[in-house]
């Protein structure tokens, strides 16, 4: 049994940068290497539980569909196995089937956020002015109903502790250029529509999801960051689902209801989560692994 690990020290390789989920160290001019923690977030707050298992779930569903999706645009993962970079048994240990080798990119710096079910903050817009990030849509819908289309409702990268803004797509145009903006919009669209077929297959409601981009030396348009993760996606119980109201997700929010419940003001430091918590979140992660790749991950 692998302990959960809150933060990764490989000390062989320079840490490159910390985010809230993944330490991110340096290999050459090309290439570095991405650890995924168990650490989890929450109103963009680091909590400090463990979420055991969760890295190798976000890594190993990110792989996946990289995989499955890769007709669609290429990715960055390079193919390398981790485990060529380390000799230390120690640091060794940290990366199992939370780590990859992926190459060196120049991020986009928008989030491309897909949605095709209305629900969260779109659907509060929703209720007062009939738009969802400005795009208007049909009169009489309610929430989680599934949208005539997706969407695509970009938004900036936000910095560690401070929260994503919804943009416009003439912004998006602004921050990476008229061509580039369409390219991310129509790529992003197809890459969840794909996904949500396949998801439906397996009992799995893909409700909204974001994708990160990077550009190639030539200029190329690359999948990077992870990619249709309980993390990055809401993911529904198809079982589960009815129009109306919010359906139980496979991700985090979960955890959020308790911290809601609990009278957290969301401002750090956050509280440790009670162990029947925090296991069944694991759970949770889990499930949605097991449902979409047919396989789990070691504890």
């Amino acid at each position: 049994m692998t302990q959960p690990l809150l933060q990764s020290s490989i000390k062989s390789l320079s840490l490159i940068n910390q985010g809230k989920v993944r330490d991110i160290y340096d290999i050459d001019a090309d290439k570095m290497l991405i650890i995924t923690t168990d650490r989890l977030s929450a109103f963009d707050v680091i909590l400090p539980t463990p979420i055991e298992g969760k890295g190798a779930v976000l890594t190993q569903i990110a792989n996946f569909w990289f995989e499955k999706l890769a007709h669609i645009i290429p990715n960055h993962l390079t193919g390398i196995d981790p485990n060529v970079l380390v000799s230390d048994p120690g640091e060794k240990a940290q990366l199992g089937e939370r780590a990859i080798v992926v190459k060196k990119l120049a991020p986009l710096p928008i989030e491309a956020v897909v949605r095709g079910y209305l629900v969260g903050s779109g659907w509060k817009e929703y209720k007062k002015a009939g738009t969802v990030c400005g795009i208007a849509l049909p009169a009489g819908l309610l929430e989680a109903s599934r949208l005539p289309e997706p969407i695509f409702t970009p938004s900036t990268k936000a910095e560690l502790g401070t929260h994503d803004e919804n943009i416009t797509f003439m912004q998006t145009e602004q921050l990476v250029g008229a061509e580039m903006a369409a390219k991310v919009r129509d790529t992003a669209i197809a890459l969840y529509k794909a996904a949500a077929e396949f998801a439906l297959t397996k009992g799995i409601i893909i409700a909204d999801t974001k994708f990160e981009f990077g550009l190639d030396k030539a200029g190329n348009l690359v999948l990077i960051d992870e990619a249709l993760t309980p993390d990055s996606s809401r993911f529904w119980p198809a079982e589960q689902y009815k129009v109306g109201i919010n359906p139980p997700s496979f991700d985090k929010q979960y955890v959020r209801d308790w911290l809601e419940a609990c009278g957290w003001n969301k401002q750090p430091p956050a509280p440790a989560l009670p162990a029947e918590v925090a296991s069944k979140t694991s759970e949770k992660y889990r499930q949605a692994m097991r449902q979409l790749t047919g396989r789990d991950v070691a504890l």
